[in-house]
């Protein structure tokens, strides 16, 4: 799945790594329960700065004028893509540059889900809510952390007695 700081990522690379790339967002069939994984900057509503340069980045034609440029000249926007970026962010209020909680139950709602992955606030953490406040509905949002100096993934493994996969956040070493 791409993120904002890979999303031209395209079929070339997926036939490279062998590897499929999801759209965000995906539901996928973990052990029989459905899972919402998504990059997770479009539930950072809060942050308008972004989601403006989101909506830019991701369109299209955008896109097409970028990878029309040559490797060095894109390499040398996407610094100045990062520099920019990191020096907003220094001045931003940390409830902005985190999700929007309506946007959470929204997203679980609107895929009809009680579990969300996702990472871009790179905040590990699980967090535990309430879907349906009619039904009391409970759900829970894994939240992946940066690979900075360590390494984050979810391990998933089924318990027999259970429907619901047990999934654990685990940090490592790089």
């Amino acid at each position: 799945m791409v993120g904002n700081r890979d999303f031209l990522m395209g079929q070339q690379f997926a036939n490279d790594c062998q590897c499929k790339i999801l759209p965000d967002p995906s539901v996928i069939n973990l052990y029989g329960q459905s899972v919402l994984l998504m990059h997770g900057d479009s539930l950072c509503t809060s942050d308008t700065e972004y989601m403006a340069f989101r909506a830019q980045i991701r369109n299209p034609d955008m896109q097409q004028m970028l990878l029309s440029k040559s490797l060095d000249e894109r390499r040398g926007i996407a610094k100045m893509l990062l520099e920019k970026s990191q020096s907003a962010n220094a001045t931003k209020a940390s409830d902005i540059m985190d999700v929007t909680p309506s946007e959470v139950v929204k997203a679980l709602s609107d895929h009809n889900v009680d579990i969300m992955i996702h990472g871009h606030t790179h905040r590990p953490q699980v967090h535990s809510l309430v879907r349906d406040t009619e039904n009391q509905t409970e759900a829970k949002r894994y939240v992946l952390g940066d690979w900075d100096s360590q390494g984050w993934c979810i391990t998933a493994s089924k318990e027999d007695s259970s429907l619901t996969p047990l999934l654990s956040l685990e940090s490592f070493d790089l």
